[in-house]
């Protein structure tokens, strides 16, 4: 912090991204962890295209502050909210999707967490070196390539964070090179563990320079007796320069090369690739809710898009007559259809398509459905899908986003086809974070304003 200038600022409000902003010079600065009221002392810096405020000292302190339990958590950027609690985190994520939709009467409270510890099931880290020397393990400082070494992380599953520690200490004992992306030597860069909530199985992925990867033998063998829960190990192949965390080829060394868990009474296979939520617990929440937001029935005929590997699929089949789900996705088609027989589903059909051709072809041949149900990424859908939805005219359509600005602009789009938001559910899928899943039902008619 040398040379620095020190500045006395107040912050006024929060942004989008949970950030506390001041007034400076006439310009809105954002300064991660500070929160509305607060007085601070802090320096400017700036980070890519971006001028941000860093907290040397906080004079006055707001009564939502939270006291923090990781010492990360001001340098690795994943818990944007890591200072407010949890009431308050709420609030603000209420007030977002409230600012966003603000011509509409329903929404509902944010449905939060009574316990949030250790909700991520789905645990990634990478391997490198410190600055002794000594091998270490955890995530990249924001906007960097940096790794932090955070081996106790609040909101991963604890079995996954002493999986990743006992992994660095074998690779000291048995000489086994963490990957270099620079150099393009070493041997393990990441490792990838899944974890089932109800099930307790534990998947771990080693993502290698190549499947030859000899000294993975003892490696495994030792973390299967240490911890017993593990299911299925798994090597993935990725020496390309990239930021992705998983290469196209892999090799499973033990066990059947996925695991289990159960969602809302059914069960559902977990492959390395497969999408499923990485917070199963609320994830239950986010699905009933949907569910009773779209009042299906045996007579309603349903079609999810984006479906990935049919988790609301199935789950609106123990509702409804008949459902198809569309994924583009051909693996994960695979594992839908493999799911649905697990849970002997034989009123479900699964399409390997483009969802917005799909129902173009299904319009021409005036098939119809009652209820769409669409949870595209999260850079929303195209018009494309959304012209071919508006044509298909269901009764309801159920909507769920975990970015309600690209929702938001999707919505405003369908009311060229008559549709408005009968009703909006936000839901807590990631507390600490900025993020905010939400649930939109949709019907042909007038929207229930305000």
């Amino acid at each position: 912090m040398k040379n620095k200038k020190v500045y006395r600022v107040r912050a006024k409000s929060l942004d989008s991204q949970g950030r506390g902003v001041v007034s400076f010079n006439h310009s809105m600065i954002p300064v991660p962890g500070l929160l509305p009221g607060e007085l601070a002392q802090i320096v400017l810096y700036r980070k890519g295209d971006e001028t941000l405020g860093r907290i040397l000292s906080i004079v006055e302190k707001s009564g939502e502050r939270a006291e923090a339990v990781c010492s990360w958590s001001q340098k690795c950027g994943g818990c944007q909210l890591w200072s407010l609690n949890y009431e308050a985190q709420l609030k603000f994520k209420q007030e977002q999707v409230a600012r966003l939709f603000n011509t509409v009467k329903n929404v509902g409270s944010v449905l939060g967490m009574d316990d949030f510890a250790g909700y991520r099931h789905k645990v990634h880290a990478s391997f490198g070196r410190d600055g002794k020397g000594r091998i270490i393990a955890g995530i990249y400082e924001e906007h960097s390539h940096r790794i932090l070494p955070v081996t106790d992380c609040r909101i991963q599953d604890p079995r996954a964070n002493a999986i990743i520690e006992e992994i660095c200490r074998e690779m000291e004992e048995y000489k086994i090179q963490p990957y270099d992306e620079d150099t393009g030597r070493g041997m393990l860069r990441h490792v990838l563990i899944r974890s089932g909530y109800k099930t307790g199985q534990i998947m771990v992925v080693f993502v290698v320079a190549t499947l030859n990867f000899p000294k993975g033998a003892v490696l495994g063998k030792n973390l299967r007796k240490k911890f017993p829960d593990i299911r299925t190990i798994v090597y993935n192949q990725n020496n390309k320069k990239t930021s992705m965390v998983l290469g196209k080829d892999q090799e499973t060394i033990f066990g059947p090369g996925y695991i289990e868990d159960e969602l809302c009474g059914m069960t559902f296979q977990i492959s390395p690739k497969s999408f499923y939520q990485v917070n199963p617990k609320q994830a239950e929440v986010l699905y009933t809710k949907a569910m009773e937001m779209a009042k299906l029935t045996k007579q309603d005929r349903v079609l999810d898009t984006y479906c990935g590997t049919g988790t609301i699929t199935l789950i609106a089949a123990k509702y409804a007559g008949e459902v198809t789900g569309v994924e583009l996705n051909r693996s994960a088609v695979e594992d839908a259809r493999i799911n649905a027989g697990k849970n002997h589903m034989d009123h479900v059909t699964f399409v390997c398509a483009d969802a917005a051709r799909y129902m173009e072809q299904a319009q021409a041949v005036s098939s119809r459905y009652s209820v769409v149900i669409m949870d595209p990424p999260r850079s929303g859908s195209n018009p494309v899908f959304l012209n071919a939805l508006g044509k298909m005219k269901p009764d309801r359509i159920i909507y769920i986003s975990c970015n309600p600005a690209t929702q938001k602009r999707d919505v405003d789009f369908l009311k060229r086809y008559g549709y408005r938001i009968d009703a909006l559910q936000p839901v807590d899928m990631f507390p600490v974070t900025a993020e905010i899943e939400n649930i939109a039902l949709l019907r042909r008619g007038r929207e229930k304003h305000k």
